[in-house]
């Protein structure tokens, strides 16, 4: 079973910078696609940024510009820096992984998800 843990969310006044990471129990490289998500009160999860194994990195247009993802795969870590932040930035933050198990007549999908940090931006 793969575990996801998230770390670096905080409370931080408006036009301020948090870098989240994501550090994974297994090689990072034998995900298909690994990503962030957010979720803010009273809404559904939303995609933040998206890099596939092999692809383009997909952005919010809400965070383009502003947030920047990268990935330490020998530490087998990806990081989320944020700057920039706004007040509607404010949301518990998900790393997500994704990967394709199986023969290809028979590919089983697996998703995994962090347990969320919170991150707070004071206006």
């Amino acid at each position: 079973q793969v575990q996801l843990v998230e770390s670096g969310g905080g409370l931080v006044q408006s036009g301020g910078s948090l870098r989240l990471s994501c550090a994974s129990s297994r090689s990072i490289f034998r995900f298909n696609r690994m990503g962030w998500y957010r979720q803010a009160p009273g809404k559904q999860r939303e995609l933040v940024v998206s890099i596939p194994a092999g692809g383009s990195i997909t952005y919010a247009d809400s965070v383009k510009g502003r947030f920047t993802i990268s990935r330490d795969v020998a530490a087998n870590t990806v990081y989320l820096q944020m700057n920039s932040l706004k007040p509607e930035d404010t949301a518990v933050y998900y790393c997500n992984a994704y990967e394709e198990i199986g023969p290809v007549e028979r590919i089983v999908p697996h998703e995994y998800w962090g347990q969320g940090t919170q991150v707070t931006v004071s206006s």
